[in-house]
Parts: C-alpha cells; sequence; structure tokens
C-alpha cells in the first residue's frame, strides 16, 4: 500500500518538473526573442537618425551650390550661375504638408509660410549606391557574399529622406582669415542665414514607421 503511494507522488512529482522546466523554456524564449527585436528596432531608429543627418547635409550642400554656382561637367564651379536663394513669392503655393514638415512643432502653420526649396521622397539607398559597386571599399569585400549584400541594399531600400530651408534674413558671417602680418584670424562680413529642416523616414514616406526630424541654422558668406 505505502509502495503504491510514493509511486503515485513520483508521478506527480515529474509532471510538476516538467511543466517548470517547459515554463522556464518558453520564458527563455520569450526573453531571447524580445532582445532579438529590441536590438532591431534600435538599430532601425539609428540609422534612421543617421538618414535625417545625411537630410540636413544635402540640404546644406543645395544651398552652398546655389551660392557658389554649380559644378559643371570638370568639377570647377560655374561662378556666372550664382545666387543667394531667398523664400518662394507670396503667390506661390506653400510648402506640401508632409509627415516631415507636420513633424516640426515649432514652424508656422500660416498660409504665408514660404521656404526657399523643398526636396521630398530622397532614396537614401540611391545616394549610397555607388559604395556598393567599388570593391575598395570595406562593406564589400572578398567574404561578402552575394547574398549578404543583397540583404544589406534590401534594408537600405527602406530609407528615405527629405529636406527644406527657409532663408532666414542677413546675418554676420565668421570665417578663418590669415595675413603675411598676422596669424589666423576671426573675421566677420556679411551673409545669409538658413534654417535648415531634415527628415530620416524608415517605410513608407506617406505614412513612415519611424521618422526623425532635425533642424539647424547655418550662416552662408555671399
Amino acid at each position: 500500500m505505502i509502495k503504491n503511494k510514493q509511486k503515485g507522488f513520483a508521478l506527480v512529482l515529474s509532471l510538476v518538473l516538467l511543466l517548470a522546466m517547459s515554463l522556464m523554456g518558453g520564458a527563455l524564449i520569450v526573453v531571447a526573442s524580445s532582445d532579438h527585436q529590441g536590438n532591431n528596432s534600435s538599430d532601425e531608429y539609428q540609422q534612421t537618425f543617421f538618414v535625417a543627418e545625411t537630410a540636413l547635409m544635402q540640404a546644406e550642400k543645395s544651398l552652398i551650390d546655389k551660392m557658389m554656382g554649380p559644378l559643371d561637367a570638370s568639377g570647377e564651379r560655374n561662378r556666372s550661375g550664382r545666387f543667394i536663394p531667398v523664400n518662394a513669392s507670396i503667390d506661390e503655393d506653400g510648402p506640401t504638408q508632409t509627415p516631415c514638415y507636420r513633424s516640426f512643432r515649432n514652424l508656422s502653420r500660416a498660409d504665408n509660410f514660404r521656404v526657399v526649396e523643398q526636396i521630398q521622397n530622397q532614396s537614401f539607398f540611391d545616394l549610397i549606391a555607388p559604395i556598393f559597386t567599388d570593391a575598395s571599399f570595406p562593406l564589400v569585400s572578398a567574404s561578402d557574399t552575394p547574398g549578404a549584400v543583397q540583404d544589406e541594399e534590401q534594408k537600405l531600400r527602406k530609407y528615405h529622406y527629405e529636406f527644406f530651408s527657409v532663408n532666414s534674413g542677413t546675418s554676420l558671417y565668421k570665417g578663418a582669415g590669415g595675413s603675411l602680418k598676422k596669424t589666423s584670424e576671426t573675421t566677420q562680413r556679411q551673409g545669409t542665414a538658413y534654417r535648415i529642416y531634415g527628415c530620416g523616414m524608415m517605410g513608407n514616406v506617406n505614412n513612415p514607421e519611424i521618422l526623425i526630424p532635425l533642424e539647424k541654422i547655418v550662416v552662408l558668406s555671399h
């Protein structure tokens, strides 16, 4: 009689231990999956931030090209094409109400808000595509398989950027100068201040999964 009871207790104990081990295994799977998703999300936010910084650099480059003249085929600037970019006239349409534009809460929502230019729906991958064909670039090495490179391309194609800029009026431009009599010193001359806005986006540009807006002020010399 006692032996039968002991056998029954051993069976119950085995079932309890099996259930506990199953729960522990399931918990470990959930934790590992959560960590993996968290790492992927962190990487996506970091990449989107880099794309937003690229948008600011592209906006500044566009202004510099206008003020210094466009580059020709030989890499020289056409000085005759220089001009100071100004905001659109009151008769023209204002900026498009994109998710990027709406993400800047400090912007004027008045109908007379005007910008110098607004460049939308730019592919980040198209901008950096040349590095995928450059064998000397570290991203593409002998150890990289075609599949790995294609996977990286597919990921980068999800990112887009947008930028727009506003002429904020004249401002003093500070630059470094030098002469035979003095060492390098700070000089001031008239310039134009621009407030530039840039967004990095992941996913559909009309309804992005991740959107990171950045802004900065630049002063360019005449």
